[in-house]
């Protein structure tokens, strides 16, 4: 029998190509748990999220799911303990976006250093007086950005993106500081030290872990009192690592100079969250991993991994 391939949302026309190639595919259109279970998910035999969640109610409701494929790299949407004791395989696209979410954390330190979202408003707001240069009113302005280069960057995880940053990093002229609980040789040129030192030496922490239990509040009010006052923070983890509140008391404390955050909870935000209108944060739509090339290697990705799985044999594992 032909297996049924149920999508939340669709992806890249090159992972499409391949889960049409391999089974019936249908696209819900809808990531409510409630109406995935309700209906569409009776009779998948794969189910392909973006990041949107999958609950133990999805699960139990999916009779024939043989596999889940998640079109990213974080798991903390997906109740793992449920697919565990469902006895169903789960799969994602780890690495598949690293290089396009790293070069978004070097442009978002970028931004933030040079101060280019109060610039670009002021210069279109007509804010600059006539009869005097431009460079000398952006000084008089207080727009005068700082370098990177000569500077140290923080990297709280070092998996896949932590390392594309520090390469790019070390090209910018940075010292690079690393901390990862599960990383006992540095990638070249980062030297490991505890969250502590890192903390206090960074001038541009950048966050590259998943939200667990353990993770969750990381970088709270307690963190940001240890971090240089002058000190950038960049957020394309997961919304629960960083206390926002804790983010916005800093901010009003000067105990932090600039936050670039890239993701949230609920997404989308509320309009009205003051992240959204603060002009010393950078709050962007969760873009980081959204080029064409990492689209494009995330489909192919969790496609071939859910084939797989759908294409073994009863009982084992591809």
């Amino acid at each position: 029998m032909t297996p049924r391939i149920l999508l939340t949302e669709p992806i890249a026309a090159a992972g499409m190509e391949l889960l049409r190639a391999a089974g019936d595919v249908h696209v819900a259109g809808v990531t409510d748990p409630a109406a995935l279970a309700a209906g569409p998910l009776a009779t998948a035999d794969a189910l392909v999220v973006r990041s949107s969640p999958v609950t133990a109610g999805m699960l139990e409701s999916a009779r024939r799911l043989r596999v889940v494929g998640r079109h990213g790299a974080g798991l903390d949407g997906i109740d793992l303990a449920a697919a565990d004791r469902l006895g169903i395989p789960v799969v994602s696209t780890p690495g598949a976006n690293a290089e396009s979410v790293a070069e978004f954390v070097v442009l978002a330190a970028l931004t933030l250093a040079r101060q280019l979202p109060r610039a670009v408003a002021s210069l279109a707001g007509g804010d600059f007086p006539t009869g005097r240069s431009l460079p000398s009113s952006v000084v008089a302005a207080g727009l005068t950005g700082t370098m990177l280069a000569g500077r140290t960057l923080g990297l709280v995880g070092l998996g896949a993106i932590g390392r594309g940053v520090a390469a790019r990093a070390r090209g910018l002229g940075m010292t690079v500081l690393g901390y990862d609980v599960a990383v006992t040789t540095p990638p070249e040129g980062v030297r490991l030290v505890g969250l502590d030192d890192l903390l206090r030496e960074a001038d541009v922490v950048s966050l590259h872990v998943p939200q667990t239990p353990q993770t969750t509040g990381l970088i709270g009010a307690d963190a940001l009192a240890r971090m240089r006052p002058d000190a950038l923070l960049v957020n394309t983890a997961r919304a629960g690592v960083v206390d926002r509140a804790a983010v916005l008391a800093a901010l009003a404390a000067g105990r932090l100079r600039g936050y670039a955050v890239d993701v949230f909870a609920p997404e989308p935000p509320d309009p009205d969250d003051p992240l959204l209108h603060h002009p010393r944060v950078l709050a962007t739509p969760h873009m980081a991993a959204m080029t064409h090339d990492a689209l494009d290697a995330m489909a192919v990705a969790v496609a071939r991994g859910v084939i797989a799985h759908l294409q073994a044999p009863e009982g084992t594992e591809p």
